[in-house]
């Protein structure tokens, strides 16, 4: 499962998502939760993607408690987190969701996830979503501080545009080593608008969230005709009897194939699932299979 990436930095290829991971937040979900993380942790994947947000800390606090039941897990482990979305809030004049990099706002956050975490740095800080207010200087500066003072070692962003990438690494001193982005069957985005151009060019890694969307399940914002979900449902299956895997595995190596070394966030809380994804790590997939999902998906050839 490891291999070095774009940045020289070791990560599994397949990333845990742990968004889901407090389920309802029962006993009995938590519970769920913890054997799911350390089904992960027990088949290879050593990078753990977390976000603030992510049921309002909990998951982090869950992944925290795992450390420190085990805290030699933690040298082994590459952890990421994500911040600079806000909740609204009602009780605050009606305080509307929103976007915030202000240096106090994401120097609060990273506190408290490395509290949450209970951990003294984090292997990778993103932002989570592009603030259109974002001051890139003040966000540099930012970086600069929380790398100094040891509490982040790595730097990325999330959701956000080419552009957006320019210029804020125009400023930074550090690269920024990843973008997450949602990367499925039905949002080929990034294949047309440069994002993994991009990537490939100034050695980003593309982490692909929801990369199992409409597929498995309907994508975000899903448009899929049904006509179009039927197509693409008989050529996953016909690859998947060639390949003699399960159809979702043909979905992670369709993902895997592109030369930006995209990176796929698994997000399931089933350890069957969890350790099942790797077989797409050993996929001799393709070209020829890649083109035919393609335009199963398109409903015509590439011109």
């Amino acid at each position: 499962m490891e291999y070095l990436n774009h940045s020289s930095i070791k990560s599994s290829r397949l990333i845990y998502g742990c968004m889901r991971i407090c389920g309802n937040k029962s006993s009995t979900d938590l519970a769920h939760g913890t054997k799911a993380i350390r089904s992960a942790i027990d088949a290879g994947y050593t990078h753990f993607d977390h976000a603030d947000i992510y049921s309002d800390g909990d998951s982090e606090l869950l992944f925290g408690k795992v450390l420190r039941e085990s805290p030699n897990l933690r040298d082994n482990l590459f952890i990421t987190s994500k911040a600079g979305i806000k909740s609204p809030d009602i009780s605050n004049h009606n305080v509307p969701k929103h976007y915030d990099f202000s240096q106090q706002y994401i120097t609060q956050s990273v506190d408290n996830s490395l509290k949450r975490l209970g951990i003294d740095q984090l292997d990778m800080f993103m932002l989570h979503r592009p603030d259109y207010l974002m001051d890139i200087n003040e966000v540099a500066d930012t970086f600069e501080r929380l790398k100094a003072n040891g509490k982040v070692k790595n730097f990325g962003v999330s959701n956000f545009s080419v552009s957006q990438i320019s210029v804020l690494q125009s400023v930074l001193s550090m690269p920024l080593i990843a973008n997450q982005i949602e990367i499925n069957i039905h949002n080929i985005t990034a294949l047309t608008d440069g994002m993994l151009d991009h990537c490939q060019q100034h050695n980003i890694s593309p982490i692909a969230w929801c990369p199992l969307g409409g597929a498995v399940y309907p994508a975000w914002g899903n448009t899929f005709s049904n006509e179009q979900t039927h197509r693409i449902k008989i050529e996953l299956e016909k690859q998947a009897s060639r390949y003699q895997v399960q159809y979702w595995i043909i979905v992670l190596a369709w993902l895997l194939k592109h030369p930006a070394q995209i990176c796929p966030i698994i997000g399931s809380t089933t350890p069957e699932r969890i350790a099942m994804a790797k077989k797409s790590l050993t996929l001799d997939y393709s070209r020829e299979d890649w083109y035919r999902l393609l335009e199963a998906r398109n409903g015509y050839p590439v011109a």
